[in-house]
């Protein structure tokens, strides 16, 4: 082989070589893309909604009249045991400040009932020492009569003489006792408000013993809330305390109406997202039949329905959960078993119809699919799909048909 003959296969081959390279330069690479094996499974169709934890009677202490009420010293999380446990000490409330004028009003009245009670003594005194004349002039007459001195009539109005007195005499005292209690009452009417001493009786240690108007727990529980803590004057009917049971817990869900009209009582129901590792059961007890309007966070009215579930999990597990505590809810309305399922992140519309890419052979193939039931997750596939078959999930604007992919 000549030198010439050489350097012309060199050309060729390193020609060759270039275009070759060239060539795989311009080769698409494939395609990076998430995918995920078809399989079958259970599928739960729930509805989602938002709503708080309630117990499901919660009693209120009020106060029974006007007067003043001693500092509350129950915390929150309290136990009480109904009819033992103290929540307060009432005080009657203390009298207004008198003025001028009824101020000396009732001085008025003071001084008149002194002199009506002085009359009513000096009555008495007369009825006394005139029934005391009487009962020894009876004995007189008596004396008389057994001596035939005096006829029986002369004895029988002496007699009567003296029970009139005695009648006279309880008139005169029960008059003397009604100017007492008027000369009480006028009293009362220049009474003054009092310096209030109360702090010694708020200790819960001599509670019991001090004592005036006490107010029990009505039941047996915990303390919820404080309405009233400080010492002062409150009108009757003012709110003190919030007691209930925490073991008699429920769940109260606001669902839109359009969703509340599929729930039935005895759906079941999953508790998530309340701040616990694991999902709760729940059943659901009753739908409310009155829904209420509420705005949503983009000003948008909604009409919403109370959808009200009860626990199925032991306290043990839910424990940690009170009165008032934020909770999501899904009840589940349908339960398909051993479907084909794929993630609703593979699905997309094509020309109105249901679609994924399916991988055959690392290329991107389009399929039309026919889906069934769904929830927020999953999607039945009841044709165009089956088990063990390759999908894109998340498929991109890149992905089309014919291109070639591969697992990210």
């Amino acid at each position: 082989m000549t030198v010439k003959t050489f350097k012309t296969i060199l050309k060729i081959v390193l020609s060759l070589a270039f275009l070759i390279l060239l060539v795989y330069a311009f080769i698409p690479e494939p395609l990076k893309v998430d995918m995920v094996k078809v399989g079958k499974g259970d599928l739960l169709v729930t509805l989602e909604g938002e709503g708080k934890t309630r117990i499901h009677d919660i009693y209120t202490v009020s106060t029974p009249i006007d007067g003043r009420i001693t500092r509350i010293d129950s915390e929150p999380g309290d136990i009480v045991t109904a009819g033992k446990t103290i929540i307060a000490n009432m005080y009657p409330a203390n009298p207004r400040f008198l003025d001028k004028r009824s101020e000396t009003q009732a001085k008025a009245d003071v001084d008149g009932a002194k002199a009506a009670l002085a009359l009513a003594n000096a009555r008495v005194k007369q009825a006394k020492a005139q029934l005391e004349y009487d009962q020894a002039d009876y004995k007189r007459t008596q004396e008389l009569f057994k001596k035939n001195s005096v006829s029986k009539a002369t004895l029988e109005r002496a007699e009567l003489r003296l029970k009139t007195l005695k009648a006279e005499l309880e008139t005169a005292v029960s008059n003397k006792e009604v100017m007492l209690s008027r000369l009480q009452a006028a009293k009362a009417k220049l009474l003054q408000p009092e310096e209030a001493k109360l702090a010694s009786h708020s200790s819960v240690n001599n509670l019991e013993d001090n004592c005036h108007i006490c107010i029990h727990s009505p039941v047996d529980g915990r303390v919820l809330r404080i309405l009233h803590k400080s010492e002062s004057i409150v009108p009757v009917g003012t709110a003190l305390v919030e007691i209930g049971n925490p073991s008699d817990l429920e769940i109260n869900i606001e669902m839109l109406s359009t969703n509340a009209v599929k729930v039935k009582a005895g759906h079941e129901a999953l508790i998530k997202r309340w701040g616990g590792n694991q999902e709760i059961r729940a059943r659901v007890r009753v739908v409310e039949p009155s829904g209420f309007t509420k705005i949503s966070a983009l000003g948008v009215e909604e009409q919403r329905v109370n959808v009200i579930l009860d626990f199925v999990d032991p306290i043990e597990k839910w424990g940690a959960l009170g009165d008032a505590f934020r909770v999501e809810a899904a009840i589940i309305i349908e339960r398909a078993e051993n479907v084909i399922k794929v993630p609703l992140s593979s699905l997309f519309r094509q020309n109105e119809v249901w679609s994924v890419f399916k991988v055959v052979e690392g290329i991107a193939v389009l399929q039309s699919v026919e889906v069934g039931r769904r929830n927020d997750r999953f999607a039945e596939i009841v044709s165009g799909l089956s088990v063990d078959d390759i999908i894109i999930t998340h498929p991109s604007n890149n992905v089309s048909e014919g291109v070639s992919v591969e697992k990210r």
